[in-house]
């Protein structure tokens, strides 16, 4: 196990109603002049926007409300959140939504007390000051409301890139299960799709004896594959929701990732199909992970031979362990599939002839994807092709 260290000080709310305790919260961690950032209807017609409306009204805060967030969160919604925050002289932001509505709100963050582009932290800077976050989260996928990291994409060019730091680590998140039930079986999916290539991510690592955070990943998967199919038959099963919605920020907020190098290559390779096709970035995933899991898994045969044994149940052949590896990946893939996720390009709506300006645009910069292993421009191609 490596060096390493771990500081998550998030403050969790977790269960029925606790969007009722937003104003309280805000005020608690410093906020009066707030921002609330969200994404399309779905907030307005379910009546929860004016919930948390009047839970801040409650504690004599003011709030200004920036809407449109769209999946795959854009530049352009950054740059005018960022200009209000400036001119109203913002001091918290409160996202409520799904992973994309909190990436957003973050990058606006950021950006509110930089002198700089905002994009130069998707480009490498580290991110060390932000205004503060708070998230009232409702869907359990990108783990963004516990983790330092988001994801935006620049509208300039279509480049989908990731920023990192403490500062972007929320000071409090709301997490209420029901507020996920009125999402559709295939957004659940996706959401489920998501927390799964998380776990994975961090598991695919070059550091050994790491049993912990190993055994930590397979019980999180393991609750995935139970939660996912009994959500799906049922979405208003409420401990099902908990449980994924639970498990959805550990699998994120690096707890499972402490002390071990990790790959990050499935969802490289993932970005630029989401950016090119606005595809769920969960869907994606699911297309992603088999084809990059079967074209690296001779890197450490036995580290998807365990993990096929472990968490997938698959029989040990200890003459033939790639034999084992394989089941493995083709257990994931056909988990996927039942729980309505597409199995290749067509299915994703992807084309063949892009695939050359896919792999231009995930080797940006260095030419090549550093992971699990090392890849090449050719590598990456032949791992799209995988996905035909």
């Amino acid at each position: 196990m490596n060096n390493f260290t771990f500081y998550a000080p998030t403050y969790f709310a977790f269960g029925k109603e606790t969007e009722q305790q937003a104003g309280q919260l805000i005020k608690r961690f410093g906020g009066s002049k707030v921002l609330i950032h969200y994404g399309g209807g779905s907030v307005v017609r379910s009546g929860l926007l004016d919930r948390v409306k009047a839970s801040i009204e409650e504690e004599n805060l003011t709030y200004l409300e920036l809407g449109g967030v769209m999946p795959n969160p854009r530049s352009g919604l950054v740059y005018e959140g960022i200009e209000l925050c400036r001119k109203e002289n913002i001091d918290f932001i409160l996202a409520v939504g799904g992973g994309s509505t909190i990436d957003s709100a973050k990058a606006i963050a950021a950006g509110t007390v930089y002198d700089g582009d905002f994009w130069d932290f998707y480009e490498g800077k580290p991110v060390n000051e932000a205004l503060p976050i708070g998230t009232i989260l409702t869907i359990a996928a990108a783990g963004s409301e516990g983790s330092p990291d988001s994801v935006i994409t620049k509208e300039e060019g279509g480049f989908k890139r990731g920023a990192s730091g403490e500062a972007y680590r929320p000071k409090f998140s709301i997490l209420n299960p029901e507020l996920t039930q009125t999402l559709s079986p295939y957004q659940t999916a996706c959401g489920i799709t998501d927390i799964i290539a998380h776990l994975y991510e961090r598991y695919l690592t070059n550091t050994t004896d790491v049993e912990v955070t190993d055994r930590m990943i397979e019980a999180l998967i393991l609750t995935m594959i139970h939660e996912g199919p009994r959500v799906i038959e049922d979405p208003n099963n409420y401990e099902a929701r908990a449980n994924i919605m639970w498990g959805g920020m550990m699998a994120h907020n690096n707890s499972c990732g402490v002390g071990r190098t990790q790959d990050w290559t499935s969802h490289t390779i993932e970005h630029e199909l989401s950016a090119q096709y606005d595809c769920a970035h969960g869907a994606g995933l699911a297309v992603t992970m088999p084809a990059v899991f079967t074209y690296t898994m001779n890197h450490d045969i036995h580290r998807f031979a365990q993990i096929a044994v472990r968490v997938w149940g698959c029989e040990m052949d200890f003459y033939h362990p790639e034999k084992t590896a394989m089941d493995g990946i083709n257990a994931l893939r056909n988990f996927l599939i039942s729980i309505g996720m597409p199995k290749n390009f067509e299915e994703l709506g992807a084309k063949e002839e892009d695939i050359e300006k896919l792999v231009y645009m995930a080797c940006y910069g260095s030419g090549k994807i550093n992971g699990f292993t090392e890849l090449s421009k050719e590598d990456v191609e032949a791992i799209y092709r995988l996905m035909l």
